[in-house]
């Protein structure tokens, strides 16, 4: 995995609030880079260094082998839950905590995000690899 897409992921998921959630797919739409399972590997990775319990999937459904932990966190933050928490089918209830950026953040994650694109451009042309990239999805060619 790319050291740039890593360190963006990660910049991206250090700035969702307390009782705020994302799910990895939101991570990778911010970035414009890479997907959720991507964003999912990162946060396997390297995500213990920042709130990795903010970052979940769509369904609302905490990292597997961290549904406990992630629990107290969202408890102690106050995000919506949903479910029965007795009885361990509980979820983030991921329309009302997911997060909506302010203005102030969305610039952050758009710097954040041009930042990553600059790295990657450079070494792509520092390699050679200029104009082997990905088609633009936005070239003109109507659907």
């Amino acid at each position: 995995m790319r050291e740039e897409f890593v360190e963006a992921v990660l910049a991206v998921v250090d700035l969702v609030p307390p009782g705020s959630v994302v799910a990895y797919g939101d991570v990778a739409e911010l970035l414009g880079a890479g997907g959720p399972r991507q964003v999912g590997a990162v946060m396997s990775h390297h995500g213990a260094a920042v709130c990795w319990w903010r970052v979940l999937r769509a369904s609302g459904a905490a990292p597997e082998p961290h549904q406990a932990a992630a629990l107290e966190r969202y408890r102690a933050e106050g995000t919506p839950l949903r479910g029965d928490l007795g009885r361990g089918t509980w979820r983030v209830d991921i329309q009302r905590a997911r997060w909506a950026p302010t203005d102030a953040e969305l610039d952050a994650v758009e710097a954040i995000a041009d930042r990553l694109y600059e790295r990657l451009h450079r070494h792509r042309s520092a390699h050679g690899l200029a104009g082997r990239g990905m088609s633009d999805p936005d070239s003109g060619m109507d659907p």
